[in-house]
């Protein structure tokens, strides 16, 4: 068979968050079929400078490409349009037969249209792999970015139907054909690989992991729901932190689990380089977002004292390094996601990697991924009370685990590698 280069372009392991995990495990389940050769070529910054957070995981010292073949290079500075074209003619020297991009985003638009266009021209099959087309937060200058990037690809993959029907109204002009697995080579219309979010294999359980001595050294309590990741004003943790509140009025045996770094506060306030980061922010945001979109000031962890629930909440309000991750999910029954809105989270392919239920409202594509009573229970959105009575419902009749592992069973990075190569 003919051995072939594939680049994954997207935040490499040093950086923060979920994209950073999806195009790490993006390159890992390529580099597993022999006759690839595969490379992240990352971005060094990701986002206009002004923006006041830092973005480069500083806590985790595991290697997560250690073991493997993957090359990563650290190119792409977004607030130096050099590096754009420099990105772009390195990847052409790769001489790739297929790109992913990773689209999370409207504000990397500019850079990502530059680098795909050229390797468009070079002949280079570019396939954005979309994790949403619609942001979460709308700006006026949203769509435009969207659309110039995005009319670059070759070919798409989508997580959701949702995102498949959004990606229409953005080309209306344009013709579509759903499919399941990648054709590079197709040319009557533009392929659109139907997946999901894979579970995240990267962080494995801790073996011979004592629950019970851990739960006592993080002061927890019998029943654990947990909620993991950034702290963002769509994930809705302050409507969780309520229906949580209501629960205690009712039993004592309970404990909520809270891990993650507040979104908008990883700087430094007392620094003037932070402040005048704030303040310039400050300014772009307004000429772009309506007032109720920008959350700098939001603080859904004020809920806890506010309703005096201190007792019953276990809070780690920082970045959660690679090495911590684990022993969180094990000491937890089930993950909240009470979002606000939602596309296909990594918090879920995450908690699903831990063979952990979960508590999600029905907004997005949760009710594509959680079967209600099977694999997890299901809140109508912006219900405090209803959110509350899932967790009772939990609590009265618990998932079963095995139920989660078989709703995910072929929702493999291995399988989503075969789909988008088309190889058996």
């Amino acid at each position: 068979m003919k051995n072939r280069t594939i680049v994954c372009f997207g935040p490499g392991p040093r950086f923060k968050g979920g994209m950073q995990n999806y195009n790490t495990s993006l390159a890992l389940a390529l580099d597993k079929e022999e006759r690839n050769k595969v490379h992240i070529v990352s971005w060094t910054q990701q986002y206009p400078a002004i923006i006041p957070r830092e973005f480069v995981d500083k806590s985790s010292t595991t290697d997560l490409l250690q073991g493997s073949r993957v090359k990563v290079t650290y190119l792409t500075n977004y607030n130096n349009p050099f590096s754009w074209k420099e990105t772009a003619d390195y990847i052409v020297s790769l001489k790739p037969e297929m790109v992913t991009f990773q689209w999370s985003i409207a504000l990397q638009g500019l850079p990502m249209a530059h680098i795909a266009k050229r390797l468009r021209k070079a002949g280079i099959h570019v396939v954005f792999d979309i994790h949403f087309v619609i942001q979460k937060e709308h700006s006026s200058i949203d769509k435009f970015l969207t659309k110039y990037a995005l009319k670059h690809a070759s070919s798409f993959v989508v997580h959701a139907l949702h995102t498949y029907e959004e990606l229409k109204t953005v080309f209306p002009e344009r013709s579509f054909g759903l499919v399941d697995k990648l054709d590079i080579h197709e040319k009557a219309f533009t392929s659109v690989v139907k997946l999901y979010h894979p579970i995240y294999d990267l962080y494995k359980p801790i073996p011979n992991f004592n629950l019970e001595e851990e739960k006592a050294k993080l002061g927890l309590k019998k029943h654990v729901f947990l909620y993991f990741g950034f702290i963002r004003k769509y994930k809705g943790l302050d409507m969780a932190i309520q229906a949580f509140a209501e629960l205690c009025q009712e039993r004592d045996d309970v404990s909520f689990l809270i891990c993650g770094e507040s979104f908008w506060k990883t700087l430094d306030d007392s620094k003037w380089s932070t402040k005048l980061k704030q303040t310039l922010f400050g300014w772009a945001k307004k000429l772009v977002l309506r007032k109720s979109d920008d959350e700098r000031e939001d603080n859904p962890l004020e809920w806890i004292e506010k309703l005096s629930v201190q007792e019953n909440c276990v809070v780690f309000n920082r970045f959660i390094s690679n090495e911590e991750l684990p022993k969180f999910f094990q000491v937890s029954d089930a993950a909240v996601l009470f979002y606000r809105t939602a596309t296909p989270s990594g918090i879920e392919s995450l908690s699903y990697n831990f063979k952990m239920p979960i508590l999600a409202t029905k907004v997005g594509h949760f009710p594509e991924t959680i079967v209600d009573g099977f694999n997890g229970y299901l809140a109508e959105a912006n219900d405090i009370h209803s959110m509350k009575d899932q967790m009772v419902k939990f609590l009265d009749s618990p998932i079963n685990r095995d139920n989660v592992a078989k709703a995910t069973e072929n929702m493999s990075w291995t399988n989503y590698a075969k789909a988008i190569c088309n190889y058996e």
